[in-house]
């Protein structure tokens, strides 16, 4: 009993001492520190965190009667445990996110597709109509230059309709039709290019190359089948298709090629030419000037009858005959705007041909 007392009133002094340091203390104890971090931290929990201050300082009070060091005897139970905040990775193995990305990509992509597909056309171009949407893969930046491609080729299966099956019925039809389509792509590929603001060198070169060689090679063959009615006038739209573009290849070495470019009278000039030979075309061989008054009596000497090498006897060829009097005044019509149109460019151009500019 007596030695119980001693030791009960030191450990009150001491106990007095703890506590008054440490009220006084600048900075407080790190289980201090955490107690009222949790207590903050949690306050819709009370019930929990007055349990847990209480038996913290009962295992305080009994280090100090051991002799002990408060701030070494703190156990990990007096340490709360800090709340859970889910981390990224755990919410998309969750699949919450990974689901919100998986469902995001398609979408994503297909817009990064169509914006690609998109791009290539010119700044200007309108947005994707039915075709462009049903079709967003579709090289449509490349369709001007294809139509040019297509015209080319046309020009070889021209000359072969025009000569073999020698004895072919259907052969105006066929070269009338195969004529008409390709100036329809002449007119529809720089319609295209002039809507979807799209351009390329190698189409610039070769469109207008690819209407002379066209237009040259049908030219050849009429005058051919019908004589100098039709040799005349080819002869003149020919000449001036080489000199306009000798004059404005040189002109374009000066920096002078927008002076002499395409004008009105030129296009005039263009789609009279292709229309009159196209009508030529659709007439059969066999039908001459004879079936023409007018010609025949002021022309007839200039023509050789329109009898080609596929005329059978008994056989009547398939095509409009009664064409012909109208597809040869529109060619004569065409060389007369051939000549006109030509006359404005070298006239245009006439000041830096004669050195005075």
């Amino acid at each position: 009993m007596k030695s119980f007392l001693p030791n009960a009133l030191l450990g009150s002094v001491l106990l007095s001492s703890s506590v008054m340091s440490s009220s006084f203390s600048a900075a407080p104890s790190a289980s201090f520190g955490r107690s009222n971090r949790y207590v903050a931290s949690t306050s819709r929990a009370p019930s929990f965190v007055g349990s847990s201050s209480s038996a913290a300082s009962a295992r305080r009070i009994a280090a100090v009667l051991r002799g002990g060091d408060i701030e070494n005897d703190v156990t990990a139970d007096d340490v709360p445990p800090s709340p859970e905040v889910p981390s990224t990775s755990s919410i998309g193995n969750g699949g919450e996110q990974q689901a919100v990305v998986a469902t995001n990509t398609p979408s994503t992509t297909s817009t990064t597709t169509t914006t690609s597909s998109s791009s290539k056309l010119g700044p200007n171009a309108p947005p994707p109509g039915l075709l462009r949407s049903l079709f967003p893969s579709f090289p449509w930046h490349s369709l001007p230059n294809y139509l040019t491609y297509a015209r080319c080729l046309s020009i070889p299966l021209f000359l072969l309709l025009s000569y073999y099956p020698t004895a072919y019925v259907n052969r105006a039809p066929a070269l009338g039709v195969i004529f008409a389509l390709a100036s329809i792509t002449d007119w529809f590929d720089g319609f295209l290019a002039r809507r979807w603001d799209i351009t390329s060198p190698f189409g610039a070169f070769l469109d207008p190359v690819a209407d002379k060689l066209m237009v040259s090679t049908a030219l050849i063959v009429l005058s051919g089948r019908y004589g100098g009615i039709v040799a005349i006038p080819s002869s003149v739209i020919m000449a001036r298709e080489v000199g306009v573009s000798a004059l404005r290849e040189w002109m374009a070495q000066r920096g002078k090629r927008d002076s002499v470019k395409v004008g009105m009278q030129g296009k005039v000039k263009a789609a009279l030419t292709m229309i009159s030979i196209s009508l030529l075309l659709l007439v059969p061989e066999g039908v001459g000037l004879e079936s023409v008054g007018w010609a025949n009596k002021y022309l007839g000497v200039l023509g050789v009858g329109g009898v080609g090498h596929d005329v059978v006897e008994g056989v009547t060829n398939a095509g409009c005959g009664w064409l012909l009097g109208p597809s040869l005044l529109m060619l004569f019509a065409s060389a007369v705007v051939t000549v006109t149109s030509g006359s404005v460019y070298f006239k245009a151009a006439a000041p830096v041909l004669l050195g005075k500019e």
